[in-house]
């Protein structure tokens, strides 16, 4: 309610510039979307010559596309899970006790997304060759977990500090054990907080390029196959279809962790 009269408030130039901001990020992607369904295959017409649903035929026809399309999905659910591990163990160790070098372990521990990805694909790059091991399969999800822990530890250190620590202090007073204490009390509270990183964990790790560069070797994730279509003759249709179904992949789990968070954001504001 709040949002929506601050917006009625808002004066004509307000509205107008924004409209214009949203236009500028959102107008490409459109852009996209319109040519995935064009009958033109070399050259982009505006308006296009005409619609047509052949290029999403072509596209699920096609082997290589399904083969790195299923390795993203893969790879996002692997980082995804011990993102969830170690994130949660992480946010449960810094959210309510003070130490020496808390601070500097909370940094090290947001330091990997805020780094640029090209120096945190080849710090990983040196780290595995360093210990003998080739790009794998499990490089890359170790990869992509640097930075989705980083987002499942923001998610559940940030609900943890909300909780009131009597909570956990009244369940020990029961008689309820640590793992009693944990299942009935902490989980329900962070359960949201979880799925929404997780989510947004998978989002992240499904259209990762950067990273996945420096530690995929010979595998070939969905945007490393955007990549190498650049370089070589392609059906630009058939790539802008990819697009799309790369769009609506990262777009549900981003629209469903605002949704699960935004209650969270309301109530911090009252």
């Amino acid at each position: 309610m709040r949002s929506r009269r601050n917006w009625n408030g808002a004066s004509l130039g307000q509205k107008l510039a924004a409209a214009a901001g949203l236009a500028f990020l959102h107008a490409p992607v459109w852009v996209i979307v319109l040519y995935a369904f064009t009958t033109e295959d070399r050259t982009y017409q505006f308006p296009p010559p005409g619609l047509t649903l052949h290029w999403f035929e072509v596209a699920f026809a096609r082997s290589d596309i399904w083969a790195a399309m299923r390795l993203s999905v893969v790879v996002a659910i692997a980082a995804t899970a011990l993102a969830l591990v170690l994130g949660t163990l992480a946010a449960f160790a810094l959210a309510r006790r003070s130490f020496v070098g808390k601070e500097s372990i909370t940094l090290l521990f947001v330091l990997p997304i805020a780094l640029p990805g090209i120096l945190t694909g080849l710090a990983l790059l040196v780290g595995i060759r360093t210990i003998g091991i080739d790009p794998n399969f499990w490089t890359i999800v170790a990869g992509h977990a640097t930075f989705c822990l980083v987002i499942v530890y923001n998610n559940v250190v940030a609900r943890l500090r909300r909780m009131p620590a009597s909570w956990v202090e009244a369940s020990m007073d029961l008689g309820a054990d640590g793992f009693q204490t944990f299942r009935y009390i902490l989980l329900p509270q962070i359960a949201s907080a979880l799925l929404a990183g997780g989510m947004l964990a998978f989002a992240l790790s499904f259209d990762e390029i950067i990273v996945t560069l420096f530690t995929a070797g010979h595998q070939q994730t969905l945007p490393i196959w955007f990549y190498s279509e650049l370089f070589r003759p392609r059906d630009r249709p058939v790539t802008n279809v990819v697009a799309v179904v790369v769009m609506l992949v990262t777009l549900v789990p981003i629209l469903l962790a605002y949704y699960l968070t935004r209650p969270d954001e309301q109530a911090r504001g009252a």
